[in-house]
């Protein structure tokens, strides 16, 4: 009371629209659900979800509002914590010791020889070199005695780009599962390669589980003012996205930068609808490596937009674009019997902190799948229409508060000036 008795005069005009905002807002409720699958084949305490294609179109990007909910016989409500699995791609690269013989060079070339002590099978060689710029062939051969060689690969073509507007370089050298003693590689050039460092590995790639979403149109235009080729893709829903494949139908030789964005909204205008973009991923289109862009994070998308950077070159003739995402599944534990329900779809949600994340050695690997039901919207109760305010009783109350607070303040401070 002493704090409000000192406020100006002019600051009592902003106290009473804070009390109603703070009326408002009494009373108000979390949205709930909104959509919901029951879930069939309950029968161990753990099982597998794996997550349909439509319920990534109404989820948040993060996945953060996915609950599995069970009612169970006493019309309790239980909640069975998960833990999200993706089934993504793992790569393991296993770095091989070796030794730097010499460097030599004849009429042929220049000749860079490496010594591979252990019996471990290797698959890739990388080289790193001091010059920026440089479009070279390579040989690379294997020797048990150096006194016998022979080629693993021929005419291999490593190349670097850097300038104001790129910054490429391809100087990893991909070979058959191969065990030599030792490693040549020549090098065609007419300057001296100086080579900065090298690496010699076993590279094995684990494929991840991916679904194929075809494309449901494909909207192809040459902008001729950028100097780039624009390609509109659509698909059937929102689903999640992880890669995009690109196939290129030329036969020579190609280098485009290329930027990858997917659509996060759209306005409805007088001259149609407006789309806001954002990059996912942007590389290099090439004749060189397999053409396959891989998204760093998690994007639910439906429409997507590639953008090829031709420069002063003619445009790419592109074939088939092939959009890919990683399955997504649930491991979920069902400690009481009940119905249980897939629930999703909602705003407000955060991620569940459950313990089983904690504790993942305890999850087994191998669970059973269960089966979704259809989707069913859940049915809300329908609010109450709030009254007018002058009939509102709270209101009302407010009101008088406010006044007698008002006058008490006046008069109180009248009496303190006399």
């Amino acid at each position: 009371m002493k704090i409000l008795m000192k406020l100006p005069l002019k600051s009592w005009f902003w106290v009473f629209p804070l009390m109603l905002l703070t009326i408002g807002a009494y009373g108000q409720q979390e949205d709930t659900y909104n959509y919901q699958r029951e879930l069939h084949g309950i029968t161990e305490q753990w099982h597998k979800i794996v997550l349909p294609n439509p319920v990534f179109g109404k989820v948040a990007n993060d996945l953060s509002d996915i609950r599995v909910i069970g009612v169970s016989a006493n019309n309790d409500t239980i909640e069975a914590p998960y833990i999200l699995q993706v089934n993504e791609e793992k790569v393991v690269n296993n770095a091989v010791p070796f030794n730097t013989l010499n460097t030599a060079s004849n009429q042929h070339g220049f000749y860079f020889t490496f010594e591979v002590p252990t019996a471990e099978a290797i698959n890739q060689v990388q080289l790193a070199f001091k010059q920026q710029n440089f479009d070279w062939r390579l040989q690379l051969e294997g020797s048990q005695d150096q006194s016998e060689w022979f080629t693993i690969v021929k005419n291999y073509r490593i190349l670097s780009i850097k300038n104001e507007s790129t910054d490429y370089q391809f100087t990893t050298i991909n070979i058959p599962r191969s065990k030599y003693r030792y490693l040549r590689a020549l090098i065609t050039s007419k300057e001296a390669p100086v080579l900065t460092s090298a690496s010699i590995s076993m590279r094995e790639l684990v494929e991840g589980t991916y679904r194929t979403y075809p494309a449901e149109a494909t909207n192809t235009t040459e902008n001729k003012q950028t100097k780039q080729t624009e390609i509109e893709l659509t698909l059937p829903m929102p689903v999640s996205l992880s890669r995009l494949n690109i196939e290129v139908l030329d036969t020579f030789d190609y280098y485009r930068p290329v930027t990858i964005q997917y659509c996060t909204d759209s306005i409805k205008t007088e001259k149609g609808w407006k789309y806001n973009y954002r990059t996912i991923s942007s590389g290099t289109l090439n004749s060189l490596e397999e053409n396959t862009f891989r998204f760093s994070s998690n994007t639910i998308a439906r429409k997507l937009k590639i953008l090829i950077h031709n420069q002063d070159n003619q445009a790419l003739k592109i074939g088939a674009i092939t959009p890919k995402g990683y399955v997504h599944q649930m491991v979920a534990r069902f400690n009481t019997p009940a119905i249980y329900h897939l629930v999703y779809g909602n705003k407000y949600a955060r991620k569940p902190q459950y313990d089983i994340a904690r504790f993942p050695d305890k999850i087994p690997s191998t669970a059973t799948i269960l089966t979704l039901g259809e989707e069913e919207v859940i049915e809300k109760p329908e609010r109450a229409k709030a009254a007018p305010l002058f009939e509102n009783k709270i209101f009302l109350w407010a009101i008088m508060l406010f006044v007698i607070v008002l006058l008490g303040g006046f008069t109180l401070k009248m009496m303190s000036g006399k």
